[in-house]
């Protein structure tokens, strides 16, 4: 499956490697991958896919649960879609409360008590996942976990998701990606190890690079 998920993603393009023209992501980091899955949702095939191994994992990995919950904003079609799968109702957290009306940050009906799992398309450090967590948890949901479509398997995610005692489960990762792509010439094996280091120190690699491409 992880091999799967990584050839859909490459071919549809929501990802895309460049370890020779990385990219900036917002924080400032240079990344030799940029992942944006919501182009998912544009192809049925891929959608289907990943909707019905969402909702496969969750299964496996969490047991019987009572919500789903997506992060704002690229979760929320994600985390519908495994929603409607499961039969079960849905509900979404703000990246901050509203600042007029109710002022709420989750939106959809809350109970306290619920079992929750939380829907994310992309884990890196796991900072804007791990704060819906705990949004969840202040309103009385107990949060069996989070499922993701893709991690870049950062040492910082597994630490951060270690200290809020959350688990989480993805269906493909960094590691499984480079494979896919070396071994289909997607890559050069020259390129694996620039590859390679980046995810060993992210906020310092290519520092010293000829950085052009921005987003």
């Amino acid at each position: 499956m992880e091999l799967k998920v990584a050839e859909f993603l490459l071919q549809i393009k929501a990802i895309k490697l460049q370890p020779n023209n990385p990219f900036t992501w917002a924080s400032g980091w240079k990344s030799p991958i940029y992942c944006d899955n919501r182009i998912t949702l544009s192809h049925p095939q891929v959608r289907t896919f990943i909707r019905q191994k969402l909702a496969q994992l969750i299964q496996e990995e969490f047991g019987a649960v009572d919500v789903i919950a997506g992060v704002a904003t690229a979760g929320i079609p994600q985390g519908v879609l495994v929603a409607q799968e499961l039969g079960l109702p849905f509900i979404y957290v703000r990246s901050k409360a509203k600042e007029h009306g109710t002022g709420s940050l989750i939106e959809g009906e809350v109970v306290e008590g619920q079992r929750v799992v939380v829907i994310e398309d992309l884990i890196s450090t796991g900072k804007s996942s791990l704060q819906a967590v705990e949004a969840l948890r202040n309103a009385g949901l107990s949060v069996a976990g989070l499922a993701a479509i893709f991690t870049y398997g950062l040492a910082q995610a597994d630490e951060n998701f270690a200290a809020a005692k959350c688990r989480y489960q993805t269906l493909s990762n960094y590691s499984a990606l480079i494979d896919y792509a070396a071994e289909h010439s997607i890559i050069a094996k020259s390129e694996m190890e620039l590859l390679g280091k980046w995810r060993l120190n992210p906020s310092e690699w290519g520092k010293n690079e000829a950085l052009n491409s921005e987003i």
